[in-house]
């Protein structure tokens, strides 16, 4: 019997499932909502012990799940707070007195 060709699955009506669906994190805990706000909201949230336990890392690797999971769906502006939200956060976790001028070429 042929396999199945992508083309023919495209067209299909089953749900795939996806790996990501099934992810349970027990590292961060993000409120409801909190993706949908601003992003100095969403830095300031995730880089909290409250809701990231181990640190503003674990709260960046939170934020590039949700952007990687929500794919296609994210509108440019909405993707584009998102990435600025990245920034933040990462200008949390490297700190106030490391800045790029100060590295040796």
């Amino acid at each position: 019997m042929p396999r199945a060709t992508k083309a023919s699955n495209k067209n299909s009506k089953q749900k795939t499932n996806r790996w990501s669906g099934r992810v349970k994190t027990v590292s961060t805990f993000p409120p409801p909502g909190l993706f949908t706000k601003d992003a100095e909201t969403i830095a300031k949230s995730l880089a909290s012990k409250k809701v990231s336990p181990k640190g503003p890392g674990s709260g960046m690797r939170m934020l590039n799940f949700y952007i990687n999971r929500a794919g296609k769906n994210l509108s440019d502006e909405r993707r584009a707070e998102l990435e600025r939200a990245k920034g933040l956060l990462s200008e949390r976790i490297r700190g106030p007195h490391e800045h790029r001028s100060n590295r040796a070429a």
